[in-house]
């Protein structure tokens, strides 16, 4: 657990970066520092390791006053994680992953050991650990900064805006992926990011700083959404907090239709009209075409229309109201845990779903509340 206790960070020209932060992040949970610009969200994030120190207050990490214990004690017992990963540029990963074991004596062997399993953990191919940081993408070497600051074992770790530095798609990957890995080891982590959907995601608690350093609402992220504290984090939060919020509801039972398909290569049929799914071989979807617009031609990777999104059966109902509203045909395509085709569902459906979810009259037993998914129509 880290506790801080009225923490106050002024520097000499007279400006406050932190203000009197009271605030604990729990033992084994991710508790996210989200803010506008100078709000002091790093700034309070390396006072836990004493990067920078408190000018008041104090903070203490399992019950211990981290202002008496030895720098670089306190140090190698946190993991830090920065944006651009922050790693050697000499070294090859698998020497950046093993720095903190080399510093505390590890032999080489066991170093090597844990840095290629730590390689596999964060799902980078082991053939990677011979390479130079230049020589990985970006995505890959967030993978590896977090590898590395694995690499001990810390109990804790400090995460600065790791996932900003990458383009949407890989930061997708990287926050599925560590909350995957949160899933296993179950680390005490503060996590730095300027932006709320990515700390509703990752958060168990969020906190909400204003400029200047003062806390202004700390709370589980479906209650911060639901009953935001005052009108600036209504603001930060956003107006569309509703619709967020709408990612901590599972799917109720929806009515799906049984969706028309055609496998990538083949011809869709000159009879066919409007939109029309694409699939591959084991019915995965893997975007939308007309077949009006490509005749009798089979269907080419370069006809597919990829804007919308796919929901999950067993996912949000945020999930399925963005499957149906991105999708060009106005179709939300739902999946299976294999990422199969199960059927496609429109917005308003999800929309009367969403409704009978929030009745408050409704029993125990109502057929909304159920995980299974009933496919109406003859089969695809």
């Amino acid at each position: 657990m880290i506790r801080f206790d009225a923490v106050t960070k002024q520097y000499p020209d007279g400006t406050v970066a932190v203000d009197d932060l009271s605030l604990t992040a729990p033992t084994g949970r991710i508790t996210v520092l989200v803010g506008p610009s100078g709000c002091g969200k790093t700034t309070s994030l390396r006072m836990v390791n004493r990067m920078i120190e408190p000018t008041r207050g104090s903070i203490a990490l399992d019950g211990r006053d981290t202002g008496r214990m030895d720098q670089a004690e306190l140090r190698r017992g946190i993991g830090y994680v920065i944006q651009h990963a922050g790693l050697f540029p000499h070294r090859t990963v698998l020497d950046n992953i093993g720095t903190v074991p080399r510093l505390l004596g590890w032999s080489r062997r066991r170093t090597r050991e844990r840095s290629r399993e730590l390689l596999e953990r964060v799902g980078l191919d082991p053939h990677l650990g011979d390479r130079y940081p230049a020589q990985l993408s970006g995505g890959q070497q967030q993978r590896v900064g977090v590898a590395r600051a694995l690499a001990a074992d810390p109990p804790v770790m400090l995460m600065d805006e790791p996932f900003s530095a990458v383009d949407p798609i890989v930061r997708e990957q990287l926050q599925d992926e560590f909350l995957r890995l949160q899933g296993e080891l179950g680390k005490t982590i503060v996590f730095v990011t300027h932006d709320i959907d990515e700390a509703i995601k990752l958060g168990d608690q969020v906190a909400v700083l204003r400029v200047g350093g003062r806390l202004a609402q700390v709370a589980e992220p479906a209650y911060l959404l639901a009953h935001p504290a005052d009108d600036f984090v209504a603001d930060f939060v956003g107006r569309d907090r509703g619709y967020r919020a709408l990612q901590f509801q599972e799917t109720p039972r929806l009515a799906l239709r049984a969706e028309r398909t055609v496998v990538l290569g083949e011809q869709p049929g000159t009879a066919e009209s409007g939109w029309l799914l694409v699939v591959d071989d084991d019915r995965r979807p893997l975007g939308w075409v007309e077949p009006a617009r490509i005749g009798a031609r089979a269907v080419e990777d370069s006809d597919l229309h990829r804007g919308g999104t796919v929901a999950r059966q067993s996912g949000t109902l945020r999930g399925a109201l963005d499957a149906a509203l991105s999708s060009p045909s106005r179709r939300g395509v739902v999946v299976d845990e294999s990422g199969s085709l199960v059927g496609t569902v429109l917005a308003h459906e999800v929309l009367s779903a969403i409704e009978e979810n929030d009745r408050p009259e409704r029993e125990e037993g109502d057929p909304v509340r159920g995980g299974a998914v009933t496919i109406a129509g003859d089969g695809a």
